[in-house]
């Protein structure tokens, strides 16, 4: 039986915080949030889904400019909770903005009628390392940070802890990247070999396509061609070639992809160039000498599990014993950073699981480790597999968090950088844990957004961000962004578009 939460908020621009924290603290629950004039539409449409077998439950909040109030029609921690109206009344000396103080007032209330606390308390952004590095930025200390991240957003000190020792290392890390005169440079490949349970990202069937990659890489090379004009009086410090699956690509499409690349870009100041090679099923010698002999300085070889039933059920052709050959492949080819991704609260997994991957991982022993805590995505196949099968399958724990955590820490890897998602499994994050030196400075520039990124192909986004000094001497960050449409064919139809999309940013 499918299990909806419907929340009736009385005004408009507050539906993501109120959806993030709501779902956060009813990850069983469809939850619906509405505005008052929407609210009619949503309600003929829930009473359907109602009317064939659904729970309900309902949730109304009414704002108001000195307060709010909340109806909590759904069960609490005890029954007698149902029904009850929970009243805020805002308090203008607190210090906080009013959007502050009803995100305060909503998760406060939550965690009394639950009677559960989340790890992240009410910080609904993706970035919560962001706070903490602008913090630091700000001179404030590391005690003073937790404080601050404990009493304004209710994060557990663990978490906050986290935050604070990974914004640190980010700084450090990002000591030498040219901010203001620089630039990274995204290549999207939006192949895979199959479209994983859990995916959302812009990927097509590589066999559906074959016959469309060359003239996909014609468009991609006209853009590679104006961006490198454009960007010739700046210094390019990353390059990250994702996807999709880039080692889809035929060994003869990935050479010239990059001899072309080598040839329009200056490289001599690259501090780390990364190909998510990912699929096991994807990697062959070849492709890796490929890769090896364009300088290439950093690799994926992601399982997300090391257990077989897992793998067969999120769609993950590669066996166990294929990701293990790839990555000894790559390690014989001369890879000297490689990173394997995990996913935590796969469908049906354990604790001992968990603990079996990364003893399994440990062997092979990569240079990082990304762990992500698994996001349900409404676009994703896993969310209709959720809808029959239950999200109490999804299992990811502070245990589980821990145990991964701790093979990271054997392996002599540090956390480096850390950004959540939606509908989390656990209410959990995404860490990234890397050996000294073998850090991935293009995963925290794109988490923090500190220098511009132009990103190329299907699906991508450019992230221009600028400095800005007011008349006061005041400083402060504008980030603007340009999208390429997703489809492969719109992309090939409407290329000139899209470069002319990106000199319309570029010229602003």
């Amino acid at each position: 039986m499918e299990r909806f939460l419907f929340v009736t908020v009385s005004r408009a621009s507050f539906e993501y915080d109120v959806n993030a924290i709501v779902k956060a603290f009813y990850p069983d629950r469809q939850v619906r949030v509405v505005t008052e004039e929407s609210a009619a539409l949503q309600k003929e449409y829930d009473e359907i889904r109602r009317t064939a077998g659904a729970e309900y439950g309902e949730i109304h909040i009414d704002l108001q400019d000195t307060g709010a109030s909340m109806e909590m029609c759904v069960e609490g921690k005890i029954p007698e909770l149902r029904g009850l109206t929970y009243e805020w009344q805002r308090l203008p000396e607190s210090g906080f903005d009013y959007k502050a103080g009803f995100k305060t007032f909503l998760y406060k209330t939550l965690e009394a009628h639950t009677g559960k606390s989340l790890p992240w308390g009410n910080l609904t952004g993706i970035r919560p390392t962001k706070i903490a590095y602008g913090l630091l930025e700000e001179g404030k200390s590391g005690e003073e940070i937790l404080d601050e991240m404990r009493k304004r957003y209710f994060v557990s000190r663990e978490k906050a802890l986290l935050s604070v020792e990974i914004a640190q290392r980010e700084r450090e890390l990002l000591r030498n990247i040219h901010y203001q005169g620089g630039y990274s440079l995204y290549i999207g490949i939006p192949f895979c070999p199959t479209t994983c349970l859990y995916c959302s990202f812009t990927s097509f069937p590589i066999s559906a396509y074959r016959d469309r990659v060359e003239t996909y890489l014609d468009c991609l090379i006209r853009e590679m061609e104006y961006v490198s004009a454009e960007c010739a009086d700046r210094i390019l410090d990353t390059v990250y070639i994702g996807g999709g699956t880039p080692t889809t690509l035929e060994p003869r499409q990935l050479e010239r992809l990059l001899s072309r690349l080598r040839g329009l870009f200056d490289f001599s100041q690259v501090k780390e160039f990364t190909v998510e090679a990912g699929r096991a099923d994807s990697i062959t010698e070849e492709k890796l000498r490929v890769l090896k002999e364009y300088g290439v300085t950093r690799i994926s070889v992601n399982p997300q599990t090391m257990k077989q039933e897992t793998l067969d059920i999120i769609g993950r052709k590669a066996s166990v014993e294929q990701v293990i050959q790839a990555y000894r492949l790559a390690r014989q080819t001369g890879f000297d950073n490689i990173n394997m991704d995990l996913i935590l609260g796969l469908p049906g997994e354990t604790a001992q699981d968990v603990q079996n991957t990364i003893d399994a991982v440990a062997e092979l022993a990569p240079d990082s480790l990304t762990v992500h805590s698994l996001a349900i995505k409404r676009a994703s196949k896993l969310s209709q597999w959720v809808r029959e099968h239950g999200v109490e399958t999804l299992r990811n724990t502070d245990e589980t968090m821990a145990i991964a955590a701790e093979g990271a820490k054997k392996l002599g890897m540090d956390p480096y950088y850390l950004y959540r998602q939606k509908n989390m499994s656990g209410n959990f994050e995404n860490v990234g844990y890397a050996r000294p030196g073998k850090y991935g400075l293009y995963n925290i520039l794109i988490m923090e957004e500190k220098q511009t990124i132009v990103a190329l192909g299907a699906g991508s986004i450019t992230k221009k961000v600028s400095r800005q000094i007011a008349e006061d001497g005041s400083e402060s960050t504008l980030i603007q962004r340009c999208e390429n449409v997703k489809e492969v064919a719109q992309y090939i139809e409407r290329i000139e578009e899209m470069i002319e999309r990106k000199r319309v940013l570029f010229s602003g």
